[in-house]
């Protein structure tokens, strides 16, 4: 699979002949927006920095579109969304979280997430996931600490930070790399990955330009 970033939560997953958008930035956002075609989009929060569902169609055909719980299956991918929270944009608001699970390997998005404190039943699903996406910038969601907790919680093989290209100069990703202990790490455009590529890694974390 290949892994994009395009701002934000803003994440492109593409397998095979399947494309998966993650919490598209509107036109309407303040925050550059891409566009292209996808097969399945997921959707955690109501804001136009996550809900830009209109950047995703192809056509005539329109994106399988997923904005809140439940279990899903679209073209051989296995979706679950729990409800968590966010103050994203100063006031509360439900945001949903999802694993998805494709060629053998589970992916964890935590969207615009503020709380440090999940549901059990989504602590379960989450427990282990090879990789986590999660957001670091504050400002309603969760902070360069927080983020780390999180990661550390649930252990995944790799983690990629969100959220932090929008909140301007805020230090937001020196910091969080400082909390992991990876201040080296260099940002990449894209990451190429298959299920031996994990094999070893423990919380390992990969920075991806916004493209």
């Amino acid at each position: 699979m290949i892994i994009t970033h395009h701002g934000a939560d803003f994440f492109k997953v593409s397998f095979g002949d399947v494309t998966l958008a993650v919490n598209p930035v509107s036109k309407d956002s303040k925050i550059k927006s891409t566009k292209f075609g996808s097969d399945i989009t997921l959707v955690s929060l109501n804001s136009p920095e996550h809900n830009g569902v209109e950047q995703t169609s192809r056509g005539d055909k329109e994106s399988f579109l997923i904005k809140g719980p439940g279990e899903y299956e679209v073209s051989g991918v296995f979706i679950k969304g729990f409800l968590s929270n966010s103050n994203y944009g100063g006031e509360k608001k439900l945001n949903t979280i999802y694993t998805v699970t494709l060629e053998g390997m589970t992916l964890g998005f935590l969207g615009a997430l503020s709380d440090k404190d999940l549901s059990a039943e989504a602590k379960e699903a989450f427990d282990g996931v090879d990789v986590l996406f999660v957001p670091i910038g504050g400002d309603g969601v969760l902070d360069p600490a927080g983020a780390h907790k999180i990661a550390l919680q649930f252990e995944p093989k790799l983690v990629i930070p969100s959220h932090f290209i929008e909140i301007g100069d805020s230090g937001a990703l020196k910091k969080f790399l400082k909390e992991e202990g990876e201040e080296d790490v260099k940002p990449v455009d894209k990451l190429t990955l298959k299920k031996k590529d994990l094999e070893g890694k423990e919380g390992d974390v990969i920075v991806l330009e916004s493209i």
